[in-house]
Order: C-alpha cells, then structure tokens, then sequence
C-alpha cells in the first residue's frame, strides 16, 4: 500500500500481538473506520502486508490469479530465513504456492488423493477415535478439550488417512505447531520437512490405500520433494484448523445456551454451528496469501508489487457491507476460500467436525465450561484464531 509522495506512510497494524488474538473483531472494526477494506499491517516486526477485511474486494482478488499470483518467491528474497511467518508464507512446490500450470498439475494430483477417501469409512474412523478420546478423560470428570479432544482427533484422524505412523506424525504435529505459532518456526520447519521425507519414502516402500500412497500413485508422477510439499500442506491445512474448529464450535455450544439447546433439542444441527463459526471466528482467520507481481489498483488505492496481500476470512465474513445475515446455515463465508485455490478438502473437515462434536455431546450431555468465558486466552499470531485451552466439567462415571 503506497502514499503520495510527502505524506507519511500509514500507521502499520501489528497481526502478531497478544492485543490482536484478545479481541480481534475490535480491531477489524477499527481497521474499517480508519482504512476502509484494505488495512496496512504488520504480519511480524518488519514484515508489512495489506489485509483485506472487505468481503467484496476479497472475492475479486481471490479470482483474479493474473494479478494475484500465490507464488512468494521474489517477495522471500528479502525475507531472512528466522522471520517468524516465513514457513507460513514461502514458496513450496505444491498447490497452494503455485500458478497456472503448476497449480493445475499439483491441484489434479491432490484432488484425486482426497476424492479416494470413503465418507463411510471415515465417518466410522471419526466416531472411533472420538470414543477412544473421550474413553481416556472421561473417567476424570474434567478435561481441557482442546488438548485432549480436538487436537487427538485431528491428529489420529488425519494420521489414519495419510498412512502416517504416530512417530512420524507427532513430529510433524510438532513442527506444524511451531510453525503456525511463529514461535521456533524454522526449527518447526526442519523437523516438519524431516518427518514428512520420511513419510514419502516409507509410503514409496510399503504403499498402502491412503492419501500419501495414491499422491504417489497419481500420473503426476510427483517426486520426493514435491511430494514432501504436499503432505506439509495436507498436514497444515489438517491438524491446526481443524483442531481449532472443533474447538471454536465446542465453546459456541458451551457458551450460547439458546444455540446450545436448539441443537440438544434438534431445532439446530451440528452443521449449523460449524458454520455460525466458520462465520465469526474461522479456525484461519487471515489466510489466503497473494503477492502481485506488479503494482495494482484496487479501489483507488495502490498495492505494491511483490508485498503479501492477506485476505482476512474473519473480517471479510463479518463485513457489514454484506446483506447476509452471517448466521447459522449461511455458507457464503470466505473461509474454505474461493476461486482457484479453494479447499479440496471441505467435505472431509466437515465430515470430522461434526461427527466428533455429535459424538461428544452424546458422550457428556452435561458438560460445563470450567471457567468463566472472559478467562479463556486465545494465542497470539496473525493467521490463526486458536484457543490456548478449553477446560469443561462433565459427571464422572459412577464405579461400583
């Protein structure tokens, strides 16, 4: 975002602060009042972007890949190797990082691994990992379930469909959590490339009918490394949001007692929480990075060449310009994305949510939240809006 020549260049919004992830839809409303649609921000000290909150200008640029191409590599040049949202950001050999063809022939393989997975298989694995979970707490009468609800569930879930073995999948859960944080995200990113080689030359060796087997399988013919490439995004994209959608849904029903009891009393369905979430606090709240490769107009205002542009889904959702009402059942929200690069695997993270959210409210229909709302904390970064716990209270199992 650029000024006129003799005017100081606007104030810079830090994304990366304990302030933003405490009340973000605060800060969005402020952005409005002071920016309009395109706010200039920080993603860390010394890294500026433009974040998109208008939820107009967001489907224009997530359309137009001409002049929003997601290939990062003229703008990491400048960007040292320990920048904290570098893993986050740089250029990998894999869908979410290419254009034109490249995407095509990464997108192709990705779909085709993803469209082999079995709905009705999946859903009896979702409903047995969540079983085993709740098997684990439950004895306890109290859980943090985030830790030892969702994340499980994401982790064991999505392990399964790779064909991932724990020891392998925990290393990779690991760099994938220091990655999203920022916090040791280049030592994140060496494990994480680590495991995942590790994965593809195991799956080489032993293939199996997973996601990782048939990537190889697929007439792409995809090598080691761009193999590699695409497990981190499947992982990326499987682990860290959908633990955080399970658990932004949970707190929805924990803390919206009218919500809360239509879905008990089936007025309301599952779904229809995911989505009021996916609405108001999706799990990737600013996401969706483009880097124009020249200088462009939106709106009267100047974006310059090669500075990420975020689309931020939280805001674009909420944006009051929209005539829908954002609620419940409404999926016209920005948070699977949109246009060429939107998520193959919707159906799928759909599908574990709500089968794990069912299966726990069966399980603990008397669940509480065990603190107050305003005692929750939310962790500090400028892409995610994950929670740092979510302790409940449920009745514990009387023993004989």
């Amino acid at each position: 975002m650029t000024t006129a020549p003799g005017i100081a260049p606007p104030h810079r919004i830090a994304l990366y602060e304990a302030e933003f992830a405490a009340d973000p839809h605060a800060a969005y409303a402020r952005m409005r009042t002071q920016y309009g649609p395109l706010v200039p921000v920080d993603l860390a000290p010394g890294v500026p972007a433009t974040l998109v909150i208008g939820y107009g200008q967001a489907r224009r640029i997530l359309n137009d890949e001409d002049r929003f191409p997601a290939d990062p590599r003229v703008w990491e040049q400048a960007i040292p190797d320990t920048c904290p949202v570098r893993p986050m950001m740089e250029w990998r050999p894999n869908a979410l990082r290419s254009s034109g063809p490249a995407h095509s022939r990464y997108r192709a393989a990705n779909t085709s691994a993803l469209d082999g997975v079995d709905q009705h298989h999946l859903h009896a694995l979702v409903q047995r990992v969540a079983a085993d979970t709740i098997a684990e707490f439950r004895p306890a009468g109290r859980a943090d379930l985030l830790a030892q609800f969702a994340w499980p569930i994401a982790f064991r879930v999505l392990s399964a469909l790779l064909g991932c073995p724990d020891g392998i999948g925990h290393r990779i859960a690991d760099g994938m959590a220091k990655i999203f944080d920022g916090v040791n995200a280049a030592a994140g990113n060496q494990i994480l490339a680590q495991a995942v080689s590790e994965l593809v030359a195991l799956r080489r060796k032993q293939p199996s009918r997973d996601i990782a087997s048939r990537l190889i399988a697929h007439p792409a013919r995809l090598d080691d490394t761009e193999m590699a490439h695409q497990l981190v995004t499947l992982y990326g994209a499987g682990i860290e949001p959908l633990t955080n959608l399970i658990t932004n849904a949970i707190l929805k029903l924990l803390t919206d007692e009218e919500f809360s009891a239509n879905v008990h009393a089936g007025g309301a369905s599952v779904r229809e929480a995911l989505d009021t979430v996916l609405y108001r606090d999706p799990p990737l709240a600013n996401y969706c990075i483009t880097y124009p490769p020249q200088p462009v107009n939106v709106d009267g205002i100047r974006l310059p060449a090669h500075q990420p542009v975020v689309i931020s889904m939280a805001a674009c959702n909420n944006d009051p310009a929209l005539e829908t009402g954002g609620g419940s059942g409404d999926r016209a929200h920005l948070s699977w994305s949109t246009g060429p690069h939107a998520c193959p695997a919707r159906s799928h993270a759909y599908l574990i949510a709500e089968t794990a959210i069912t299966h726990l409210l069966d399980a603990l229909p008397e669940m509480d939240l065990a603190c107050p709302p305003d005692a929750l904390t939310w962790r500090p970064g400028p892409f995610h809006r994950a929670l740092t716990h979510l302790p409940v209270l449920f009745p514990a199992p009387i023993t004989a």
